[in-house]
């Protein structure tokens, strides 16, 4: 974990957040969280760009969380759902405004591995000079969704980009924030602020719509009325915040 040495440069760097959204409706609340986490005043200036449908080989029904994303998220989001070589083209200019000025590109696999691979071919294809297994550092916490990545796409980017495989962010007190949290039932005490009030309100109506149905997998811990923003750990790790604890301390943290 040599890459850990360095870490996300808010002056320079790019954080892309790429969501799968298929077919755990965790991602709705992660999306969430992650606009909690931006709007404090520690993390409103960083470049970053978020990525809906991200997903690899698994099988069963997408989560449509375009209206959650555009109202998280504004310009700063792609659909890569419905036209995927199209998101490669439209995040890859990012990447290479970002890497030409001499930053970093830090991914949080939030999801599967696959469009990584076509954006890193992308990029090496426009940049052939760029070095990505040093600047670009992908981080993945969910040996499921690596299971579920194509082989070979896995295997690329494992290959071209430092891969940063990182504690499950679903268990507590494993070195990484612990987000998934069926008996965390306390959000309207903690969140005063009003567009996070609406797009939590949002998240949480799009999970109990999709969760578990038509084949979906069920998040057990949503359906006990919980959370789970579990995808956000990466997104700690790689801001240096990994030592929150649980769903309760990120609250405390951030939800004003």
């Amino acid at each position: 974990m040599d890459s850990k040495l360095r870490t996300f440069n808010k002056g320079k760097d790019l954080l892309l957040v790429q969501f799968d959204c298929k077919t755990d409706v965790d991602d709705l609340q992660t999306a969430a969280a992650l606009a909690t986490l931006l709007s404090d005043s520690n993390f409103t200036n960083i470049n970053y760009h978020a990525v809906a449908g991200t997903y690899g080989m698994q099988e069963g029904l997408y989560v449509p969380p375009n209206d959650l994303f555009q109202l998280a998220f504004g310009d700063h989001w792609t659909d890569a759902h419905n036209n995927m070589k199209g998101a490669v083209e439209k995040v890859k200019p990012l990447v290479i405004k970002t890497l030409s000025k001499n930053g970093h590109v830090w991914i949080a696999d939030a999801g599967q591995s696959d469009f990584s691979a076509e954006l890193v071919k992308a990029v090496q294809k426009d940049l052939p000079k760029i070095k990505t297994s040093k600047r670009i550092h992908v981080v993945q916490h969910a040996d499921w969704n690596e299971e579920v990545t194509t082989p070979e796409k896995l295997d690329f980017v494992k290959q071209n980009t430092s891969y940063i495989k990182i504690p499950d962010g679903n268990g507590v007190g494993n070195g990484t924030p612990g987000f998934r949290s069926p008996d965390f039932n306390r959000l309207d005490d903690k969140i005063t602020n009003p567009k996070l009030k609406k797009i939590w309100r949002l998240a949480i109506d799009l999970s109990n719509r999709y969760n578990g149905k038509e084949g979906r997998y069920l998040n057990e811990a949503i359906a006990a009325g919980g959370l789970d923003f579990s995808d956000l750990s990466e997104v700690c790790w790689i801001l240096g915040l990994q030592d929150i604890k649980d769903s309760e301390h990120f609250f405390d943290l951030f939800s004003n």
